[in-house]
């Protein structure tokens, strides 16, 4: 007898292979250098996050090794039981000097830091305010804080300033988070103008700057520190499993910060230490990029040789040094063919479909790494070139997706007309039905809707980073059992 629903999960994989939306997970083989095999087959790797090429380094191999001898495997038990060691202190000292703050904390992983860090700022009856373009991780993050969240139009400041005027007033506390550089189309948060709005509506800034470190700043610091914003910033968020070549991740704040957050960060305080091979990985690649910043100019210059070769087989790629190059398809199942097209040729660069991205801008995302050579990236250009024109796909149309011009004085005379106004944007149907089970639509259907509080539609706000759902704030009024706690489901649950 087959198990109770098996006959629906069949049908719901069927129709996302339909829909050019099926996923797999493909076998690569050997470190991750620009050169690996994939499901067997030997291909040039563009799709790694592996920025500086340090994730093989002889000498963050050699730490790791070390470290397991030394410290063993596993931390074994969670940052405030018994799982803070030495070597996590020591990369934290190291990482506070790198970003120039007061302080440091180690998390898991870059998606466990956000989750922790949002909901441990966002209060209860604060107001999130997020790119539409956010990390997922972000998007989850703000959700789960159950704070209201204002979701702003991508790098669009004139409108996140109308967010703040609008929904900020009634809040007790204001967060802004964004990406500093968003993973899937390699541009940059506007972090000045952002920090003067936060400033003048009194509201807290939190950066992710996992896609940043090892590519922009000084030494590869980050897109803060290019700002010339290290020490403005409440909380800079990051990562060590790209440019730092390991696993985990880390906050940088105030020491006072840093305090509170070991005591509000439920993903810090319930989530097992990241293992002591990891982390000596990473204090070794740190070491590298401090010594050796000349791997920083190396990425730089890849990407724009990556850049100008594609430019020259007709893409309409702009000649910078960002290391994040998006080839935006639009339909999901040209995205895969071209895919394939350019692994059968000997390079890789993974098809990146919705919900990753907004439905229509497919894409392969490509990545230069400090390790791969001219030769390499000048074949790969060549490779999407031929691939895309035999599948008759136009070049010319293959650049960024456009951003909409502002639109203030719309949002102003909305504003004037409906103190309820909320600008949507509409979506299309989920390709895979009802959505699974969600906490907070469940925790409202218990306790009914509150007085300001907009029901929860899982096709207004999709999952990942494409939450182009609202402009405005939804919210969740029930009554938390255990007054200031940060949110436990369960616990809330069982109390309603």
């Amino acid at each position: 007898m087959s198990p109770a629903g098996s006959s629906d999960i069949s049908e719901r994989l069927a129709e996302l292979e339909q829909l050019g939306l099926g996923r797999r997970l493909r076998m690569i083989s050997g470190p991750q250098g620009p050169r690996v095999l994939l499901d067997g087959r030997p291909v040039l790797l563009m799709c790694s996050n592996n920025y500086l090429g340090l994730a093989d380094h002889p000498r963050v191999r050699e730490a790791a090794a070390e470290a397991a001898m030394r410290w063993g495997v596993g931390a074994g038990a969670s940052r405030l039981v018994s799982g803070t060691m030495t070597i996590h202190r020591r990369l934290e000292d190291r990482l506070a000097a790198f970003k120039g703050s007061e302080g440091a904390i180690l998390f898991g992983s870059g998606y466990l830091a956000n989750l922790g860090v949002i909901g441990a700022l966002a209060g209860r009856d604060g107001v999130v305010f997020s790119d539409e373009l956010n990390h997922a991780s972000i998007v989850d993050g703000c959700r789960l804080s159950r704070a209201r969240i204002a979701i702003y139009r991508h790098r669009d400041v004139e409108h996140l300033d109308w967010c703040l005027r609008r929904h900020g007033d009634r809040a007790s506390e204001r967060l802004i988070v964004t990406d500093s550089v968003f993973s899937m189309d390699g541009d940059v948060a506007p972090l000045g103008d952002i920090v003067e709005l936060a400033e003048m509506h009194g509201a807290r800034v939190v950066v992710d700057e996992a896609h940043a470190i090892g590519n922009l700043g000084p030494g590869g610091r980050g897109a803060v520190a290019d700002a010339g914003l290290e020490g403005e910033i409440d909380v800079v968020v990051g990562t060590l499993g790209k440019a730092l070549g390991s696993y985990g991740a880390y906050a940088c704040a105030s020491a006072e910060m840093v305090r509170y957050l070991i005591n509000a960060a439920r993903s810090l305080i319930f989530s097992t230490a990241p293992g002591p091979p990891a982390i000596a990985g990473a204090l070794a690649a740190l070491e590298i990029l401090e010594e050796r910043p000349h791997r920083v100019a190396r990425l730089r210059s890849n990407a724009r040789a990556l850049r100008g070769a594609l430019s020259a087989e007709g893409f309409p790629i702009a000649e910078t040094d960002m290391h994040i190059v998006p080839l935006v398809v639009g339909d999901e199942r040209d995205a895969m063919s071209l895919c394939q097209r350019a692994i059968e040729r000997g390079v890789f660069a993974q098809a990146i479909r919705p919900p990753t991205v907004p439905a229509g801008t497919s894409r392969l995302r490509l990545t230069t790494m400090a390790s791969h050579t001219r030769g390499e990236l000048a074949k790969a250009a060549k490779v999407f070139g031929s691939a895309a024109r035999e599948l008759s796909l136009d070049l010319s149309a293959m650049g960024p997706a456009v951003a909409e011009p502002p639109r203030l004085r719309e949002l102003e005379l909305a504003e004037a007309s409906s103190e309820a106004y909320v600008e949507r944007v509409e979506l299309p149907a989920s390709p895979i039905g009802d959505r699974p089970f969600d906490a907070e639509r469940e925790l409202r259907a218990v306790e009914g809707p509150g007085e300001e509080t907009m029901p929860f539609d899982a096709e207004r706000e999709p999952v990942a980073a494409t939450a182009r759902d609202e402009d405005g704030v939804a919210s969740d009024r029930g009554e938390r059992p255990s007054g200031s706690a940060p949110f436990d489901f369960e616990r809330d649950a069982r109390a309603a």
